[in-house]
């Protein structure tokens, strides 16, 4: 029998339906751990923050109007409780920017499948990965998360962070340079490629760009031309491809704890029971 989707889970939640709220907070309570993991940077940060993003939800399911898609609206909410569990953190770097900072605003993703024996470099890759990400600055970090982890669309994220979708592009540009300049040790990339050669355009914006539809199909075809006849550019090219395939591949390896699914539906029956005259 095939599952219901979301938005059936969620109109028959909005009626008063309990088993439909208990599989939708179910269904997404991978991501919003794994958000709350990336931005908190703290375990038990991260459980307080699914446990009260999805809470938030069930207790306001019914005024859901869906004006914004679901996972938008519960990415909003959890980056809210992920801002003040911030602002109450002893442990936050005196340095580093807010959550709420405002500044300014035809090629394939190659594939990073491995074979058995690889496991161990795939896994130091993997941490690697996981350093690169929590060193960026959090205005950063947030939308490379949103967008290349958890795959929302740039409007999307924009909507989430209460930006501009230009000032979402332009830090994720940023953002994935960054991370891909991090990857260049364990991807075997020589350090030659971490800037442009005089000459050279910048490859690694290009592309970037390209990846969101921001440049024309003349400029695709020249830098195409391009990297096909320097081979520096085609390998800064190729590392910044196997570091975006990296963070798309990166969401699904996080797995809720049992503990804290446990504590959730500890937490959603209390709540039922306190309202047990409708959701």
């Amino acid at each position: 029998m095939e599952e219901p989707s979301s938005a059936e889970l969620l109109e028959r939640a909005k009626s008063g339906d309990e088993r439909a709220l208990e599989a939708l907070l179910e269904r997404h309570q991978a991501q919003i751990y794994r958000y709350g993991l990336s931005m908190c940077r703290d375990p038990e940060d991260a459980k307080d923050v699914l446990q009260e993003t999805l809470l938030a939800l069930a207790r306001g399911v019914r005024e859901f109007r869906g004006e914004s898609a679901l996972s938008t609206w519960l990415y909003t909410v959890a980056r809210s409780f992920c801002i003040k569990k911030r602002r109450r953190s002893k442990f936050a770097p005196e340095q580093e920017r807010s959550l709420e900072d405002e500044t300014e605003g035809g090629l394939q993703i190659a594939d990073v499948a491995r074979d058995p024996e690889e496991a161990l470099v795939g896994r130091q890759v993997e941490e690697a990965l996981e350093r690169a990400i929590q060193s960026l600055d959090p205005m950063y970090r947030e939308v490379l998360v949103l967008r290349d982890v958890e795959g929302l669309t740039a409007p999307e994220v924009a909507e989430v962070l209460g930006l501009g979708v230009q000032a979402v592009k332009s830090r994720l540009h940023r953002a994935r340079v960054a991370v891909r300049n991090a990857l260049m040790p364990v991807l075997g990339v020589p350090e030659t490629t971490a800037s442009p050669a005089a000459g050279c355009p910048d490859v690694l914006t290009l592309f970037s760009r390209h990846v969101e539809d921001e440049i024309s199909a003349e400029v695709c075809a020249d830098m195409e031309r391009h990297i096909a006849a320097c081979d520096r550019c085609r390998t800064a090219c190729d590392s910044l491809k196997r570091s975006l395939a990296l963070c798309r591949t990166a969401g699904p390896a996080v797995r809720v704890p049992d503990e804290v699914q446990a504590k959730v539906r500890r937490a959603l029956r209390d709540f039922l029971t306190v309202n047990a005259e409708g959701i």
